[in-house]
């Protein structure tokens, strides 16, 4: 059986207001970190039903039924703000490029800039969340460590004051106070390793983000997407 002064019951009974506010801060990072790991997951599920959406948008035979099949996909979806926002730069352009300022700009450019728009706030949409990832995977072992020591340093002031430092005496309290330690890395531990993924995870997706606005932004000027081409091997020698 386990001493009466053991458990995290006894051990929040007899914490201080440092402890508890140490305990709590750990609790709410954890809850933090978990919130945005699962939202990282289900953007993972996301980015399989956009990269069938694209491929679906370039099997469509008019720009609007590809655009349609976008939307199909959630208006929370890059690609389909990417592709609203270069069909409506078009538009736009062609409309009114005697009227505003676009006149003096070629069509290219006008597109360049408005996709640069939409690609640089879908960039700040999937980057969001990694500075508080990155926060609490550093940040939390060294808010357990504190925790502990604090710990550590008020049970042996209860040690003292009763003056009996035998090993049942000492080993409950320091071991309580371990659990800080644990706690840290309990917290920090996820959150490293989902910031870790999700670092790779959003530069693939920006990558196909510009492959696919390069295509987009050839189809809009061109009327054709690029096709990548093998390189043609030098001529030999006569």
């Amino acid at each position: 059986m386990l001493p009466e002064h053991t458990g995290l019951a006894q051990m929040w009974a007899e914490a201080d207001a440092i402890s508890r506010s140490v305990a709590i801060l750990l609790l709410v990072m954890s809850i933090t970190s978990w919130y945005l790991i699962v939202g990282r997951l289900l953007r993972a599920l996301m980015r399989r039903r956009d990269r069938q959406a694209v491929d679906r948008f370039w099997s469509a035979a008019q720009l609007a039924e590809g655009l349609d099949r976008l939307v199909a996909t959630g208006s929370e979806s890059n690609f389909n703000r990417l592709a609203t926002v270069a069909a409506s730069a078009a538009a736009h352009y062609d409309q009114h490029r005697a009227d505003t300022l676009a006149s003096r700009m070629e069509r290219g450019e006008f597109l360049t800039r408005a996709m640069r728009q939409s690609i640089a706030i879908s960039t700040a949409r999937i980057e969001s969340g990694l500075t508080v990832l990155a926060s609490i995977g550093s940040t939390a072992p060294f808010i357990g460590l504190f925790g502990t020591v604090w710990g550590i340093y008020q049970a042996l002031l209860k040690i003292s004051a009763t003056g009996s430092a035998t090993l049942d005496k000492v080993a409950g309290p320091v071991g309580e106070a371990l659990i800080m330690t644990a706690a840290g890395l309990f917290v920090a531990i996820p959150a490293v390793i989902a910031y870790n993924a999700s670092v790779r995870a959003n530069r693939l997706e920006l990558a196909a983000l510009d492959a696919f606005a390069h295509d987009l932004h050839a189809y809009l000027t061109t009327g054709a997407r690029v096709q990548a081409q093998r390189p043609t091997k030098p001529a030999e020698a006569a």
